[in-house]
């Protein structure tokens, strides 16, 4: 059975001990309802332990937005430790690049300009790492949250932050769960003004039929998934650029998935400011 509320934000993490600040602080609730994860609940919040692995996270994002019934658009976030050669320690970083090293794919998510912390790309990684990448961060979920969540929102309102647990002087090995709640809880209110940034995005996306919408109901064959694609990238086209007019060169485009491919390509070419 699905939940009555609207929950416009969630928040993902592996471990209990990532959650642990933000359970604390947003006053979260376990949903005593749900076994298969860890879930935890306010009015507007809802928060999953998934355990490690990306399978483990894939599965938890794709869980909780098909049983809790959420805005539209709503803001998912991944927060968790990560790795990295030389970083200090607790340093929090908001993630502008995904890599996951056994399939090579790369993500980018789309980023607020002003955000209150250093950018860093990351790698995802199967197993644990004693050898860290010389300038990029490593974990173990980021590639299947943001493969997964981009499903269900859009790219700007995917978020992905990464607090530095160990380095080349530190390792992997002398973690432990109560410094990983404290490096995070450091660094909370900084993550809450992303949160809140991240959400007032949201609320700029209308959830109307955006101009251009029905008339390329009636050009292109779409399947219901698809059409909710289009209805999202067409209103990120008219947040990101201002409402300017979008004109669809439509020569070479035979299908709706072309269509949905190449409005995609015209949205990354768009700088996101806020």
């Amino acid at each position: 059975m699905k939940s009555l509320n609207t929950y416009k934000i969630f928040i993902y993490t592996a471990l209990p001990c990532e959650a642990k600040a933000f359970i604390e602080h947003y006053k979260l609730k376990k949903d005593l309802a749900v076994h298969a994860f860890a879930v935890y609940l306010n009015n507007d919040i809802c928060l999953a332990v998934s355990g490690l692995g990306k399978s483990a996270m894939a599965a938890a994002v794709a869980y909780t937005q098909a049983r809790y019934t959420s805005a539209e658009h709503p803001v998912l976030v991944n927060i968790g430790i990560a790795g990295h050669q030389h970083q200090p320690l607790g340093e929090l970083f908001l993630i502008d690049k995904i890599t996951d090293v056994d399939s090579q794919k790369s993500y980018y998510p789309s980023l607020i300009s002003s955000a209150p912390c250093q950018r860093a790309s990351l790698q995802t990684v199967s197993k644990p790492q004693s050898q860290y990448h010389e300038s990029e961060l490593c974990d173990m979920e980021a590639s299947a949250f943001y493969e997964t969540a981009v499903r269900f929102t859009t790219s700007e309102l995917i978020v992905c932050l990464k607090v530095i647990s160990d380095n080349q002087d530190s390792s992997v090995d002398a973690i432990n769960a109560k410094q990983v709640s404290a490096l995070i809880a450091a660094q909370l209110s900084t993550i809450e003004t992303l949160l809140i940034q991240t959400s007032a995005l949201a609320t700029l996306i209308t959830v109307a039929e955006p101009p251009l919408y029905n008339e390329l109901l009636q050009r292109y064959h779409f399947t219901a998934h698809q059409r909710q694609q289009l209805k999202s990238q067409l209103t990120r086209w008219g947040v990101l650029s201002d409402q300017q007019a979008l004109v669809i060169d439509d020569n070479d485009l035979v299908s709706g998935k072309d269509l949905l491919r190449y409005l995609e390509s015209r949205l990354n070419t768009i700088a996101f400011t806020l």
